[in-house]
């Protein structure tokens, strides 16, 4: 399987986008572990909305393209899942004893009026596996991705014991042909978000959490089918113009309904349902494609970049929580605050990659392979 450079640009777009939007989420209206005194719900949420539909679902599509290439290379299925779970649960395990407990003690502190200091937390609260004050510990916030990525693949891999005698690639090929690359997706996420889930909230907590399940594993899977499907991607390069202008409008319902720009009249679920699921899977064909056309080729920093990015999401939350709680009552305005957020996020994560694949009992823990090993991405 040949290496498609434009995949690997659209990770890297897609969790720095990530990491942006988790910066906004401190100035935004919703409920985050470090809050801002200001408040900018317009100007936070316009932004906002144009990626909260599609920013995930496009995470485990790529991640999903990447995981075909990384079976590809392995030695066999038994191989593929031993790195997998090394590449995976190894940092959650190291994330959630470590990288996570601030975000929880900020919370809290802030939030809660937890008087406790941090280490006193670490020690006595974190491991307590209890709920304290609606928190949960010990819990696993933004690393709920990499639990869910590590599920996905398991499950991939039995299905790929279980259907290869059903030639499922060609299934694939023909259930997706032609326009179905937009409309079938499109009636997927519409029946979620406007039916059987409308506009339900997800909960990341593995167990209960059927409509998120019903969002990414059909992404991851496509993604891996897609990987090998030069019919599904001339398909997606014919149709990603008209699936911009789809997401387009979507995205524009989607901010009218939350800006409170249209009157209400009646119940506008199903129709905000369908919105969101317009711009959902029409910005992922839509960028797919742009990936596809114009961004398939390589650059010389593209290597450090793919490398960084799991390090990078594994330790950003994390700066951006602290670094807020550190502003807070320091009287910056809104600007100066969110440059500083956004400086001191990028500072922190590159150091953290730099750092750490510098040494190597370090590398496993921040999911970077070890020196001397074959590598096979």
């Amino acid at each position: 399987m040949q290496r498609h450079y434009g995949m690997d640009w659209l990770r890297i777009g897609a969790f720095a986008i990530l990491i942006l939007y988790h910066v906004a989420m401190v100035f935004a209206p919703w409920s985050y572990h470090a809050k801002s005194q200001h408040v900018a719900s317009n100007t936070a949420m316009l932004p906002m909305l144009a990626a909260n539909a599609w920013r995930l679902t496009l995470l485990f599509v790529v991640s999903g393209y990447a995981t075909r290439a990384l079976l590809g290379r392995a030695h066999g299925l038994g191989a593929f899942i031993a790195d997998r779970t090394r590449r995976l649960l190894i940092p959650l395990a190291f994330g959630i004893a470590v990288i996570v407990p601030p975000q929880a003690w900020v919370e809290l502190v802030t939030q809660h009026g937890y008087r406790g200091g941090y280490v006193g937390f670490w020690l006595r609260d974190w491991f307590s596996f209890r709920t304290l004050a609606g928190v949960s510990l010990p819990g696993w916030n933004h690393l709920w991705f990499v639990g869910y990525l590590w599920l996905y693949t398991a499950v991939l891999a039995l299905s790929v014991v279980l259907l290869r005698p059903l030639r499922w690639q060609h299934v694939f090929n023909h259930a997706f042909a032609g326009p179905l690359v937009l409309l079938v997706p499109f009636l997927w996420y519409g029946a979620i978000h406007s039916w059987w889930y409308p506009m339900a909230a997800e909960t990341h907590s593995l167990v209960d959490d059927p409509m998120a399940h019903l969002e990414y594993l059909p992404a991851f899977l496509f993604g891996f089918g897609l990987a090998r499907s030069e019919a599904i991607m001339a398909a997606i390069v014919r149709w990603h113009r008209l699936a911009a202008v789809l997401a387009g409008f979507g995205y524009g319902w989607v901010a009218t309904v939350q800006l409170g720009w249209v009157p209400y009249i009646g119940d506008w679920t199903p129709a905000y349902g369908i919105a969101h699921a317009m711009e959902q899977w029409g910005a992922i064909i839509a960028l797919i494609g742009v990936a596809e056309v114009h961004w398939n080729r390589d650059a010389a920093i593209r290597p450090m970049l793919t490398e960084a990015v799991f390090p990078f999401y594994l330790i950003h939350q994390t700066i951006i929580v602290v670094t807020a709680f550190a502003l807070m009552g320091l009287g910056l305005s809104i600007l100066v605050e969110s440059l500083i957020l956004v400086a001191a996020t990028v500072a922190g994560c590159l150091a953290f990659y730099l750092i750490g694949r510098r040494i190597g009992p370090l590398r496993p823990l921040i999911g970077l392979r070890r020196p001397s090993s074959r590598k096979i991405a």
